[in-house]
């Protein structure tokens, strides 16, 4: 007689082929609309479910987790950051915890210079004329920004996306710095030409694009505070594909809004999508809706990630993408 299947629960929809795949193999319960479950509905489902599978917009803290029961077995998050699960907690309750690294680096570090060039060649500032209806041709002093070809560009978390933005910046033509916890080996400093800072304050006062790249953790909680946002240059720009919570957003709309920065460009937000209104206003910043891995392919492979952990799990095996505790 085949073992039960694990009962699986899916807190938002996933892409189709994902979600019809994960039907052949499990007990699935399908999210039947797109929209983020209330923390009592998390809870539920994780008093109901053997394997929970949530994404970013899901906090799992502790106090959450205490209400889980003994059914919850693994949580399979769709997506390769942690910051909105507490680890540790779900490890003591026994409760196993896997991710989807590596699949997005690419998909992250193309809108990574989407967005510096959206900022320095004021691309938004351009489409708004358009749409408006407003322009009136072409002007030889009309948009100036400026060229990336050159600037020095500062890659603020030198892992796999870190990477991968530093080898598209060399092709267009910028000069790599970056500040890591642990210094490159010299061969993969030498293939993206990257020059490494000891001192974050050194490389930020120095840098004329600012990309942050580095999870978010308690030590790089606000890590761009008031204090190193000041170090950067008038004319400098900083872009954020990682995580909102490591720049001040308020103090980064300050020095905006004062001319102390020249520009951002920001897939993510501090306060998931509460955005600074004032940040909205101004029109020199790029917001995007956390697009950064938002194509059909890297969230389709994430799913696939998702499928084999959790396969992996049932089948009595280690998840091969299972988060540990302090290694993070």
């Amino acid at each position: 007689m085949p073992a039960p299947r694990l009962s699986v629960v899916l807190t938002r929809r996933l892409p189709e082929v994902v979600e019809t795949r994960m039907k052949e193999l499990f007990d699935v319960e399908l999210r039947e609309n797109d929209i983020r479950m209330s923390r009592d509905e998390l809870a539920a489902a994780m008093r109901r479910a053997d394997v929970l599978v949530p994404c970013v917009t899901d906090p799992i803290d502790a106090a959450l987790l205490a209400q889980a029961g003994d059914k919850l077995k693994l949580i399979a998050n769709y997506g390769a950051g942690i910051d909105h699960i507490d680890v540790a907690s779900a490890r003591q309750r026994g409760v196993l915890v896997s991710n989807t690294p590596g699949v997005v680096t690419e998909d992250t570090a193309d809108m990574t210079m989407a967005l510096i060039l959206g900022v320095t060649r004021r691309i938004p500032e351009g489409m708004a004329l358009m749409q408006s209806g407003q322009w009136q041709g072409w002007s030889p002093t009309a948009f100036m920004g400026g060229r990336v070809g050159g600037r020095r560009l500062g890659i603020l978390g030198m892992g796999r996306i870190g990477q991968a933005v530093a080898r598209r910046a060399r092709a267009f033509g910028m000069q790599v710095h970056y500040h890591n916890r642990r210094r490159l080996r010299p061969e993969i400093e030498a293939e993206v030409e990257a020059t490494w800072w000891e001192s974050l304050d050194q490389m930020v006062s120095r840098v004329d694009v600012l990309s942050i790249n580095c999870p978010h953790t308690p030590s790089t909680f606000h890590l761009m505070n008031a204090r190193r946002l000041k170090l950067m240059k008038p004319s400098a720009v900083i872009v954020n594909t990682s995580r909102g919570e490591v720049i001040d957003e308020n103090a980064l709309t300050r020095m905006i809004r004062a001319g102390e920065i020249a520009g951002a460009g920001l897939d993510v937000f501090e306060h998931g999508h509460e955005i600074n209104p004032r940040l909205r206003e101004l029109p020199n910043v790029v917001l995007l809706p956390h697009m950064g891995s938002a194509t059909v392919e890297g969230r389709v492979e994430m799913g696939e990630k998702v499928i084999i952990n959790i396969k992996t799990f049932a089948d009595g095996h280690r998840p091969p993408d299972l988060v540990v505790p302090g290694v993070m």
